[in-house]
């Protein structure tokens, strides 16, 4: 199954909270014009429009991802284009056929093309009530209640499937909630956690969408770039897993959030009022055991609530001084 290096990579979902950011790490690696970004219908930013190809793709239509597999000749692809779960709750049956139809004709592709690598994140979200919740299995009862969930643990064993009856290369990370000074949320459970922080810098205030003791498992961006990075280059001679790995990184409350947040704005204020996204974040896990990609793959954060919250009101803060929030 082993193939070789990737040299033209394709991102799905190349507008969105994750898929930006990566496109442009990825880009400083391998060269601009080796990583053609695209996306739905969401205009990119000038900086990720001008710094290399970008393409409008819908990967519900497989003819459409195919256009453009042919015209780069792409041989690995980054599929981050999805609903999540806020929205997903919203509009069930887009979210399915996104996340799971959209996915399929990726894998499709994958497999007709000889690809080297596939990419198809996971979440959280597809564990459930029934889930211990507390330092989560890699191994364990996936009974999500939300379609959302219901789609990444599809996912899981569609890209399984893809590996073992067909030899496609697919990998997958099952992502906490993941906080970013340089791309909105969009449409998450944990997107409060972002949120928090142009609130605090722009109004001193913030009216919270979860319970004051929700925890939840959550990320710094430059921790998910790096370990979604290091597990496609992982020798999968090394890996007995594939698209289900657990990552972690930090969990805390949205109260521990608001008073690390105050340490360095003192004035900031939070106002708690719990809305449908509180029964989705009270079914997932508050904190994760991800023992095994560490051992499989080498997986280490390197940032915890205190210098995330540093890092994020330094950058977010200067970003607001020049106008630019």
């Amino acid at each position: 199954m082993a193939k070789n290096e990737m040299k033209k990579i394709l991102i799905t979902g190349a507008v969105g909270q994750i898929g930006s950011e990566l496109t442009t790490a990825l880009r400083k690696k391998h060269g601009n014009d080796n990583v053609v970004a695209c996306g739905r219908k969401t205009k990119p930013s000038d900086k990720l429009f001008n710094s290399g190809p970008f393409e409008y793709v819908d990967i519900t239509d497989k003819d459409s991802v195919e256009k453009v597999v042919k015209k780069y000749d792409i041989d690995t692809v980054y599929n981050m284009a999805a609903i999540l779960s806020a929205v997903g709750e919203e509009k069930p049956l887009v979210c399915w056929n996104v996340n799971i139809n959209g996915m399929y004709n990726i894998l499709e592709i994958a497999h007709e093309y000889d690809m080297v690598r596939i990419f198809v994140p996971s979440s959280i979200a597809a564990f459930g009530p029934e889930t211990p919740r507390n330092n989560t299995p890699n191994e364990t009862i996936l009974k999500p209640k939300t379609m959302y969930g219901v789609t990444k643990v599809a996912g899981e064993l569609l890209g399984d499937y893809y590996f073992k009856r067909f030899g496609v290369d697919v990998r997958g990370i099952r992502y906490p909630g993941i906080i970013s000074n340089e791309t909105f949320p969009g449409g998450g459970t944990t997107d409060y956690a972002v949120e928090i922080f142009y609130e605090a810098i722009k109004n001193k205030k913030y009216t919270c969408f979860l319970k004051k003791d929700t925890t939840l498992p959550m990320m710094y961006m430059p921790d998910c770039i790096k370990g979604t990075v290091d597990l496609m280059q992982a020798d999968i001679k090394k890996l007995k897993h594939h698209c289900d790995f657990n990552m972690a990184s930090m969990s805390f409350s949205a109260g521990e959030l608001a008073a690390e947040i105050k340490k360095h704005i003192p004035e900031f204020k939070v106002d708690y009022k719990p809305d449908f996204r509180q029964a989705i974040a009270d079914s997932w896990p508050e904190s994760i055991d991800d023992s095994v990609a560490r051992k499989e793959w080498g997986w280490k954060p390197s940032y915890d609530l205190s210098s995330m919250t540093r890092d994020m009101l330094e950058v977010l803060g200067k970003k607001y001084k020049e106008g630019k929030l």
